[in-house]
């Protein structure tokens, strides 16, 4: 997938990727309409999410020499284009599954093409992009999860309840099945596990009947059709708080459609250890699902892997990120007013430690307050400073 340099130059080519192609044969594409959408007007809204907020925590990274940025969820390119104004020395690698989000974005970073690569590609793909560019590590990334505004706002990516689409909600209209096929086609306990699982739907068990009933009878094409089916499904008492009805469910098929939690269990412990040394990561979440695999992730990360007992760090085993946020970050009134699909964001963020920071010999361990008075290290259960919900 990554870049290769044309034959007898001695720049990295610049540019945009298909999904699966192997960057070191040489196959770059050159046009935005290679991708096979039509990059006509821009659809659907976009306001950056906590934009100031992840440029400040980014900001010492960017500002290391040959800084490279990763923007994990590149979609219509906010986030990149702040990036690249203002850091004028980042190069940019900038991901993203849907062909139609990154062919937009591509031209809105237009102006900035000689530093900045864009790949048709899935966050968990990482390693094998930074590979083919011939990078090792990267120093500033950015995951932004969930579903962009461009999927959001267009009826006919099938993920909005709200308005009449056929059930697709494919991030990537070129592969994979839909979500059609999935109401349609699984076994009723597995449909019954979606649900549980993805949306954490207690009602998963009286929507799945009526689902398996309703198929029995006509297949299950449109999204207001699946919504109104879910909503008479529910409790008349539980329909009257939390939101449209249906919410839990759209949240459980898109999340399998697209693998999305698979492929976050993947990307971020491996973009934690592919950031180097001082660099920075700020990963935001949009459900609890997501940001419970971050949390896990960081924390592994930010202890002692060390012997407790011993009262010195042993080298390799001290802690690898520090954290940059006290537990999970919401946004503020005035970012929601004036964004309100910030509501419910989560931010954390990491910076990468040198090894001989963290550990090395005759380095006193870090300790935390032992109960009866003693000094001890932390024990099973204990949370660490910023260890938060």
């Amino acid at each position: 997938m990554p870049g290769a340099t044309p034959a007898g130059s001695g720049h990295e080519r610049m540019g945009i990727w298909r999904y699966g192609f192997d960057v070191r044969s040489d196959r770059v594409t050159q046009s935005l309409g290679d991708l096979g959408v039509d990059v006509g007007e821009q659809r659907g809204t976009h306001v950056p999410v906590l934009l100031e907020r992840c440029l400040e925590l980014l900001a010492p990274a960017l500002a290391l020499p040959g800084a490279v940025h990763v923007d994990f969820t590149l979609g219509l390119g906010g986030h990149a284009e702040a990036v690249l104004e203002r850091f004028p020395d980042a190069v940019l690698i900038g991901l993203d599954r849907d062909p139609e989000a990154l062919a937009h974005s591509g031209r809105r970073l237009a102006r900035f093409a000689d530093r900045t690569h864009l790949v048709h590609a899935i966050y968990d793909e990482l390693p094998s992009v930074l590979a083919g560019l011939g990078r090792r590590v990267f120093h500033s990334g950015l995951f932004d999860l969930g579903v962009s505004s461009l999927q959001l706002d267009e009826p006919d990516r099938g993920f909005a309840y709200a308005q009449d689409a056929p059930l697709d909600m494919r991030m990537d209209q070129s592969r994979g099945i839909t979500a059609e096929e999935v109401v349609n086609g699984y076994q009723p306990g597995d449909l019954v596990r979606v649900l549980r699982t993805y949306g954490e739907e207690k009602f998963a068990t009286r929507i799945v009947s009526a689902i398996v009933k309703e198929r029995g009878r006509e297949r299950i094409t449109s999204t207001t059709f699946l919504a109104d089916l879910v909503k008479e499904a529910i409790p008349a008492a539980a329909r009257r708080t939390g939101g449209n009805p249906a919410k839990r469910t759209f949240q459980a098929l898109r999340i399998e459609v697209n693998g999305e939690l698979a492929a976050v269990e993947s990307a971020v412990p491996s973009a934690l250890d592919l950031l180097a040394p001082n660099g920075r990561l700020v990963v935001m979440s949009y459900q609890s699902l997501e940001d419970r695999i971050v949390k896990r992730a960081i924390a592994a990360r930010a202890r002692s892997t060390g012997p407790v007992d011993l009262p010195v760090e042993l080298p390799g085993t001290g802690p690898s990120v520090r954290l940059l946020t006290k537990g999970s970050e919401p946004p503020t009134e005035a970012e929601v007013a004036a964004n309100p699909r910030a509501a419910s964001v989560r931010l954390r963020a990491v910076e990468r430690v040198e090894q001989d920071q963290a550990s090395g010999p005759g380095r006193d361990r870090d300790r935390m307050p032992a109960p009866h008075g003693g000094r001890g290290r932390r024990r099973p259960g204990e949370r660490i400073e910023g260890e938060g919900p």
